[in-house]
């Protein structure tokens, strides 16, 4: 049980360090900057190589709603759930520390502003609302679900499962990060919300609640279409 939460630490880490560290450090720079584009695959490039680096060990899920929709789906071990949530919001704080103390080492440093948080209303990247946010991080959590329990399901090919999951959450990345900078995992959010200027504590709720029903929904879809 220690390998594989020091496993979900690790992989959580590496998910928050290298997708918000995109976003903090080099989404924004002038004319070379990566762009959402770039923030997008740099998540999706964070799952995917963690799977196949530490997925064998823990699951590789990194993200408390997927420990959960696996539960609900039968491919996890309910007794396991809470020790995973604990290293997953770790690993996702213990980056959030890291990701500060670089960004606090640049000339002129005044704050960590949004610091790649998630928000809605004045905090969403495009004004979208509280609605707009749950709805769509409700959406996309259950289409990531969909994606992990069919990618990693026993008739789909072996081996391309990180693709196909880095992939999903790229795209979902592309979709979202407009609408509320893309959470679909609570330990991302609150990773970063504490060093966060603005309203991002006070509305990290949304992105426990949105996600975790999320996942839930997506695990009831799959149980219905699943054939194994």
């Amino acid at each position: 049980m220690s390998k594989k939460l020091m496993a979900e630490f690790f992989g959580t880490f590496w998910l928050v360090f290298g997708g918000c560290g995109s976003a903090i450090y080099a989404a924004g720079v002038a004319d070379v900057g990566i762009g959402w584009l770039g923030v997008s695959f740099a998540f999706g490039l964070t799952v995917m190589t963690m799977a196949y680096a530490v997925g064998h060990i823990s699951g590789g899920h990194f993200n408390p709603a997927v420990s959960l929709g696996l539960m609900i789906a039968g491919r996890f071990d309910g007794k396991e759930l809470i020790p995973y949530w604990v290293a997953q919001v770790v690993g996702g704080l213990a980056a959030g520390i890291v990701l500060y103390v670089i960004a606090s080492g640049a000339a002129g440093f005044e704050g960590a502003g949004g610091f790649a948080s998630n928000g809605y209303g004045d905090a969403s990247p495009q004004g979208y609302g509280m609605v707009a946010g749950l709805v769509a991080e409700v959406v996309l959590t259950a289409f990531f679900l969909v994606i992990i329990l069919g990618a990693t399901s026993k008739g789909a090919p072996a081996g391309f499962a990180p693709i196909a999951i880095g992939l999903g959450l790229t795209l979902i990345h592309l979709i979202s990060i407009p609408i509320t900078n893309t959470s679909v995992n609570p330990a991302r959010s609150t990773g970063v919300a504490l060093f966060a200027d603005g309203p991002a504590l006070a509305q990290l709720w949304l992105f426990w609640v949105a996600p975790l029903i999320g996942a839930v929904l997506g695990a009831v879809i799959w149980k219905a279409m699943d054939t194994d």
